[in-house]
């Protein structure tokens, strides 16, 4: 699916001038770290960004898998038929920050609206809302794509999350990772708490939108985990995202890896220095915490992002890049040797 070649309106930025680089790895890529100390190095965002997306669209973002709309109330990502997947994806990586996301989810049954921060050795953190509950976040993280076992997810407590603007964090540390809702603590993961070789600690590009889980061709577990399935007849069904503010807690301008560890002690900043922004957002502004009101061991919950989907028509990309034949945007400097592979949504089980 293409989108409609409307340039972007420059959105509301915390900076004065715009950052571009290379933009997804979706869930697979071509070079992963974990077994090449080639692969090209990701562009770093090294500082804050706070979007306001009621003004408008943004060069810091691409759309893939749909076309996300914009107006007063912020950007739109519509799911109304089979296949649709409209999502935004920085054309950026954090080395440890906080997003911070003010939205209100999709609601229907099998939709969900998704927060995902994802890297090229697919470490992953996820906020994942299901449009049949309109009272509860799901929180999840992966290590290193391993998603054979589904028992790190939890529910957490979001109401009205459908109803009002909310805004949600993820505060990304070497040493924790904190959920928040509306300034609430959620849920913290503890590095040490942990499954083996699985907490998050590489750079991970932010992207956000929604997809149908509850479509007919998703597995029954996926399909299951959805409250679905999903009816389309019921539709349209619509994520709203008024603001996303991201920070950066290292600096410089390009983040590699040192060797195929995968940990984050083997990072290396071009220009600057990991770590060196640490709180750079300020303090964790909460209000109180709660608990998981459950935890998600029988599940079946999915890893991997928002579903699949094509990326932008070439007209909407910033300039110097350039869209594969698979759908995925890379710089025009390396389109023959970094390719990525479209992803499809992982098959539960």
């Amino acid at each position: 699916m293409l989108f409609s070649s409307r340039p972007f309106v420059a959105a509301t930025l915390a900076v004065t001038t715009f950052f571009t680089g290379p933009a997804t790895a979706q869930t697979y890529t071509s070079c992963n770290p974990l077994e090449s100390t080639s692969c090209p190095p990701d562009p770093a965002l090294g500082r804050t960004i706070d979007i306001d997306f009621t003004q408008g669209g943004s060069d810091l973002f691409t759309p893939a898998g749909g076309n996300p709309t914009y107006d007063s109330n912020g950007v739109s990502f519509t799911v109304a038929r089979s296949g649709d997947s409209p999502q935004l994806i920085s054309l950026f990586y954090i080395m440890f920050g906080r997003v911070e996301i003010t939205m209100k989810a999709a609601p229907g049954a099998g939709i969900v609206s998704s927060l995902v921060l994802e890297s090229d050795c697919l470490d992953e953190i996820d906020n994942e809302w299901i449009g049949a509950d309109n009272d509860q976040v799901q929180t999840n993280y992966f290590g290193k794509g391993i998603t054979g076992s589904y028992n790190r997810g939890q529910f957490n407590p979001a109401p009205n999350s459908q109803g009002e603007f909310i805004t949600y964090a993820v505060d990304w540390t070497s040493d924790r990772i904190v959920w928040t809702v509306g300034g609430t603590v959620i849920r913290t993961l503890n590095a040490d708490e942990a499954e083996p070789n699985q907490y998050p600690q590489t750079p991970m590009q932010v992207k956000f939108g929604s997809w149908s889980g509850g479509d007919p061709s998703n597995s029954q577990g996926t399909v299951e985990w959805a409250h679905g399935p999903t009816d389309y007849s019921q539709g349209p069904f619509s994520m709203v995202v008024q603001r996303v503010k991201v920070t950066d807690y290292s600096t410089g301008s390009k983040y590699t890896y040192g060797d195929t560890s995968g940990s984050w002690q083997s990072i290396q900043s071009e220009g600057g220095k990991i770590n060196s922004n640490l709180g750079g957002a300020g303090e964790l502004g909460t209000t109180a915490v709660t608990t998981a009101a459950s935890a998600t061991s029988t599940a079946n919950v999915p890893a991997g992002g928002i579903g699949s989907g094509t990326a932008s028509d070439s007209s909407d990309l910033p300039p110097g890049w350039v869209m594969t034949s698979d759908g995925k945007i890379v710089p025009s400097s390396s389109a023959s040797v970094r390719m990525f592979q479209t992803p499809n949504r992982p098959q539960s089980g």
